[in-house]
């Protein structure tokens, strides 16, 4: 049995406090079962998640380049096939550092005349041949030309060729080359990860390619639509295991410059990309399963996450959800294995790699006894995730990453479909209001936001390609699919992706590929009308920032539609060839009875069906299908309001959601007034379901943020407190008094209360708690226990205690790299810890760019997570400061996610002016 650990009398007595002082939060969590789903996902690779910052517009520079200055590759060549090896170190060379070593030869075929040869390269040194940094030959009939001379241009990260002759069109050449590495722990690339297990450091050379990172792995054709073949070896030490994208085909012990050594191969890929590569060397073991008797699928980890059987969970849902997306496509998934590895060290939330998926350790593995329902929820949203990538995306690729968001857009929506197939009693598929659709509503209404597609010529620069990694690519993308399989239907919509998929398998493709198969499948489907083609309906989705408020006056029957921005005051620079108008699908019902699907197709229109009195009322939007907002006159919302009070079940689940979360930020929009906002929460008291009651707790974390270092605070607490008790007398009555377990997904109470009481006992602690939580973080073996200690730590109050905890986020031993972005962020979600965060940032941001800025996924969550509560004119003063003492550093992938920030805390000091005498005498009035 472990160390029990007790708290202090006077820790006790201050839980008692919590109780009434921050009820708020723990019956929030209750119900909401500890929620770790940042949607960071793959590479946010996804996941990921995702950050909120949107990409920086590209300006061509005037005059012009040389092919190498530029940082699109030139279209003369297009490989064919590589043979690569591999041979990571494990332990560190008589300098103290790990490096890897490797040999490429890339078989290119020449489609259009050119005397030179260009080709991905970045941080490897390249062994010299007579000179040049590579040999060329010719294959078959071709006579490959001498090399004039070889250079690396380091900000366009080429390596180039210029020969003494031009290569003759059709004919094919072999590129070689020899290079070393460093096996760094920057998590790009192919780098070192790190753990310790029984007292024993550890080390796995594992990779991450996506978006622009196999160039540092060995010389290559960096770019989606550069389509190959690989062919795979790799050499490593003989105590360990060798994975990558194909089975293993064979294995040969060996010595090479003295050294033992084992040498695995493995089979050809499939044609595929460059960012979809995955090199792991490890220790790992694994657990198995065969589907349909030729398909493997493994789930690898550290030995003792395996023998504690934390894999289990993965590997019973890989199956189902692999069987779903196939019957789903009606396409087979195309290889002989399934690889899922957790990772120690791993940037992305997960990555959706060929074959062999890499994961941080809370995305893929679940101790049935320590963790909570939120992290078992996780794991199968996030395996469904990046399941379906390896159609969409993988078999299927986006010609550039202009148009990321068809791949994350569209695996970020069926996921939900794959998970609700695993875990059919869950309902998760409802929880895409609150984990995209309302998430991303609040970045995409900003006049800094972006259209989901871009022009090619703005996405270009390594920095450009990791900022389109963010919540409009994923959240925005989830939401616009999921409204274009509602109102095509779910099977022509199915239909029109299989044959997307089988059309163009193995290859690559614009969005506008996938609206001619969908408009096919409309076509080809007896009785299917819409009001115009997929395109021009779509198009207005895709090319144009934003999403509009539709306004309906039950009292006339006029329907008017405008782009809604949460600053009406602020200007758009973006201009937009549809006027920002949109085709929109409108699902409503009236008095409860579903009416036929109406289309707003201009800015103005009118429904006599929509014309009501009486105690009838209209609700738009019915489940949330489209994306959009919905306004209503005011005798609308009073119908509304009434119904919520009297029979709220009498809406769905997710648009009591709806109604909450459109009210408070169309108040926040001066649209309608701020008391009519806050009156959607005072029913509130009879709510028991999940989904609307976090629907208003996050839109009140805003007046938390803006008001919790004022007097609104203590009336906004009695508030909540009145209107959560009888939620919390609930769950004491199903739950026996605290002893009983409900069976319940969304009612689950333990182990999910454990986030909670870490960060209560720590905040009413002192150095003792804290310090106790440290060692227990450090001891952690279960990924998802040691995260929550993580953000736990961050709820204490001493000052000094928060300053050291910023201090530990820059030492790599005392918190993973692949974590200080967030820990930082957590820290600033402390009342106390937020202008420490800020400072801290402020002063360190030079090094902090440096090691985690420029092309990291994670990076624009750093500046928006710390400029939350800053709502004040001295607040933004500061802001615009750190803005110009900086521009000399740069913001790399952070960029917008500050001009966002300059223009939400601008928003902010307006709001609170013009809002918080009447928000402090509506909080008195109703807690009383």
């Amino acid at each position: 049995m472990g160390k029990v650990y007790y708290v202090t009398k006077h820790v006790g007595l201050g839980l008692l406090v919590l109780a009434v002082t921050a009820l708020v939060t723990i019956i929030a969590l209750s119900i909401a079962y500890d929620k770790e789903r940042a949607k960071n996902r793959d590479a946010l690779g996804d996941g990921a998640a995702g950050g909120t910052s949107v990409p920086t517009p590209f300006t061509t520079p005037s005059g012009p380049k040389e092919p190498w200055d530029r940082y699109r590759l030139p279209v003369s060549l297009a490989p064919v096939s590589y043979n690569v090896t591999l041979w990571p170190r494990l332990k560190p060379g008589a300098d103290g550092m790990y490096f890897f070593t490797g040999k490429s030869a890339v078989v290119v075929r020449c489609v259009k005349e050119t005397d030179l040869l260009i080709i991905h390269s970045n941080k490897l040194n390249l062994t010299s041949f007579n000179g040049h940094h590579a040999v060329l030959t010719g294959l078959g009939h071709a006579t490959a030309p001498a090399i004039q001379k070889s250079w690396l241009v380091v900000n366009t990260e080429f390596l180039v060729l210029q020969l003494r002759s031009g290569l003759s069109v059709g004919a094919s050449y072999v590129l070689y080359t020899e290079f070393k590495g460093e096996l760094a722990d920057d998590l790009e690339g192919f780098y070192r990860s790190e753990y310790t297990e029984d007292g024993v450091k550890k080390v796995v050379a594992t990779s991450q390619m996506q978006a622009t990172y196999a160039r540092k792995t060995f010389p290559c054709f960096d770019e989606p639509a550069m389509k190959a073949v690989f062919n795979v070896t790799i050499i490593h030490d003989p105590d360990t295991v060798a994975l990558s994208n194909g089975m293993e085909t064979g294995t040969a012990d060996s010595v090479i410059d003295g050294v033992s050594v084992r040498v695995t191969t493995f089979e050809p890929t499939e044609r595929m990309s460059t960012y979809l590569l995955a090199f792991i060397v490890s220790d790992f073991v694994h657990i198995k399963s065969t589907q349909n008797k030729n398909l493997l699928i493994r789930i690898w980890a550290r030995r003792k996450a395996i023998d504690s059987r934390q894999g289990e969970y993965a590997l019973n849902v890989t199956g189902p959800i692999l069987r779903f997306y196939e019957q789903y496509f009606n396409t087979t998934y195309p290889l002989s294995k399934s690889d899922q590895i957790a990772l120690p060290d791993f940037n992305a939330g997960a990555m959706e790699n060929w074959g062999l998926i890499t994961y941080r350790e809370t995305a893929l593995l679940f101790d049935p006894v320590m963790s909570s329902t939120g992290n078992k929820e996780r794991i199968a949203t996030v395996v469904s995730h990046e399941l379906a990538h390896m159609w969409f995306g993988n078999l299927v690729t986006l010609q550039w990453w202009n148009d990321l968001w068809l791949n994350e857009g569209f695996a970020s929506y069926v996921e939900y479909l794959g998970a609700d197939y695993a875990e059919p009693t869950w309902s998760v598929k409802d929880e895409i209001i609150l984990a995209d659709v309302q998430k991303v509503f609040a970045v995409d209404a900003l006049a800094s936001s972006h259209p989901l597609t871009r022009g090619e010529e703005e996405v270009n620069t390594p920095a450009q390609i990791s900022e389109m990694f963010n919540t409009i690519s994923y959240s925005k993308g989830a939401a616009v699919i999921r409204m274009l399989s509602e109102f095509l239907t779910e099977p022509v919509f199915a239909k029109g992706l299989s044959s997307y998929l089988n059309t163009f398998a193995f290859g690559n493709t614009v969005y506008t590929d996938l609206w001619d198969h969908l408009q096919q499948a409309v076509e080809n489907t007896p009785g299917m009308h819409i009001p115009h083609s997929v395109h021009d309906i779509m198009n207005r989705w895709t090319l144009q920032m934003g999403f509009p408020v539709v306004t309906i006056d039950t009292r006339t029957g006029s329907i008017t539609q405008k782009h809604f921005l949460l600053d009406p005051d602020s200007v758009l620079d973006r201009p937009s060839q549809f006027n920002y108008t949109w085709f929109v699908p409108i699902k409503w019902m009236k008095t409860g009875v579903k009416q036929q699907q109406y289309w707003l197709l201009q800015e103005t229109d009118s429904n006599s069906l929509m014309r009501v009195s009486g105690e009838d009322w209209v609700l738009a939007n019915t489940n949330v299908a489209g994306y959009f907002r919905v306004n209503y006159d005011l005798d609308n919302w009073d119908r509304l309001l009434s119904l919520l009070n009297t029979n709220h079940q009498a809406l769905s689940i997710i648009n009591r959601a709806q109604i909450i979360d459109d009210a408070f930020n169309l108040a926040r929009a001066k649209i309608i007034n701020t008391t009519l906002a806050l009156t959607t929460t005072k029913y509130l008291s009879k709510e028991r379901d999940y989904i609307p009651w976090e629907s208003a707790l996050r839109n009140l974390d805003y007046y938390i943020l803006m008001f919790d270092r004022t007097e609104v605070y203590g009336a906004l607490q009695l508030y909540l407190k009145k209107q959560i008790q009888p939620l919390f007398e609930h769950f004491k009555t199903i739950t026996a008094n605290w002893t009983n377990v409900p069976t319940g997904h969304t009612d689950q109470i333990h182990p999910n209360l454990k986030s909670t009481v870490y960060c209560r006992a720590i905040a009413f602690g002192g150095v003792e708690e804290w310090d106790f939580a440290w060692r227990m973080f450090k001891n952690a073996t279960l990924a998802s226990e040691a995260s929550r200690l993580r953000s736990a730590m961050a709820c204490t109050k001493a000052p000094w205690l928060l300053n050291r905890y910023l201090e530990y986020t820059l030492d790599p031993t005392k918190i993973r790299k692949q974590d200080a972005t967030s820990t930082i962020h957590y820290i600033a979600r402390n009342i106390v810890g937020m202008p420490l965060a800020w400072n801290f940032v402020r002063a360190r941001w030079s090094y902090l760019f440096k090691q985690y800025g420029g092309r990291s996924f994670s990076f624009s969550g750093l500046i928006s997570g710390i400029t939350k509560r800053l709502s004040t004119e001295f607040e933004l003063q500061e802001l615009m400061k750190f803005k110009e003492d900086n521009i000399h550093v740069g913001f790399g992938s952070a960029t917008l996610a500050l001009e966002q920030a300059i223009e939400k805390t601008t928003a902010n000091i307006k709001w609170v002016a013009e809002n918080k005498a009447h928000v402090l005498k509506w909080f008195n009035d109703e807690s009383q």
